[in-house]
C-alpha cells in the first residue's frame, strides 16, 4: 500500500510566513486525502504546522459531550479538558469564531496548560453550523500570531471541516 510509506513535508528556506503556509496547505491536503482515520489525520496535520512553524505546542480538542477533550497534538502535555466557554479554547467554542490572543496574561480566565505560553490562536472547525473540535496553538512569544496566521489556519480548518470530518 503506498499510503503506508514515510511522508515529508518540504518547507522553503528563507520563506515567509504566508509561503511556509501557501507550501505547506496543499501537502497536508496531499498527506490526508485518502486516510479515513481522523486521529491519524489530526496527530499528522499537528506535527505538520509544528515542524514547518515551530510553534511550542499544536493541537485539537474534540467537543465530546459538552466538553473540549484533548486530542492529537505536538508539544508538553496538556489540559485534557476544558470547558463551555472556559479559557481561550472554551470562549472559541462558544463564539464559534477564531480567537487570536497577543498575551494570554491579558486574557480573562486564561488556563496557563503551560506557563511557557504567552500568545495563543484558536481555531474553531465547524461542520454544518457546529464547532465539532478546535485547533489552538501556542507560542513562547508575545504577539506570535497575526493576520496570515488566521488567514491561513481557517482555510485549513475548512479543509478539514469540510474533507476530514464526516
Amino acid at each position: 500500500n503506498p499510503r503506508r510509506m514515510a511522508e515529508n513535508i518540504t518547507i522553503p528556506e528563507q520563506a515567509t510566513k504566508a509561503q511556509i503556509y501557501e507550501s505547506l496547505l496543499p501537502q497536508i491536503k496531499s498527506l490526508t486525502q485518502g486516510e479515513t482515520n481522523l486521529i491519524a489525520n489530526l496527530a499528522n496535520i499537528s506535527a505538520a504546522l509544528k515542524q514547518s512553524l515551530h510553534f511550542f505546542w499544536v493541537g485539537f480538542y474534540r467537543v465530546q459531550e459538552q466538553e473540549l477533550v484533548l486530542g492529537p497534538f505536538q508539544g508538553p502535555v496538556a489540559c485534557t479538558r476544558i470547558g463551555f466557554g472556559k479559557g481561550v479554547c472554551g470562549t472559541a467554542w462558544k463564539d464559534k469564531r477564531t480567537m487570536l490572543v497577543p498575551d494570554v496574561h491579558q486574557f480573562p480566565g486564561h488556563i496557563a496548560c503551560s506557563s511557557e505560553s504567552q500568545s495563543e490562536i484558536v481555531v474553531p472547525i465547524i461542520k454544518e453550523d457546529t464547532v465539532a473540535m478546535i485547533l489552538d496553538i501556542d507560542s513562547t512569544q508575545v504577539d506570535d500570531f497575526d493576520e496570515t496566521d488566521q488567514q491561513y489556519l481557517t482555510l485549513l480548518a475548512e479543509y478539514i471541516a469540510s474533507d476530514l470530518l464526516t
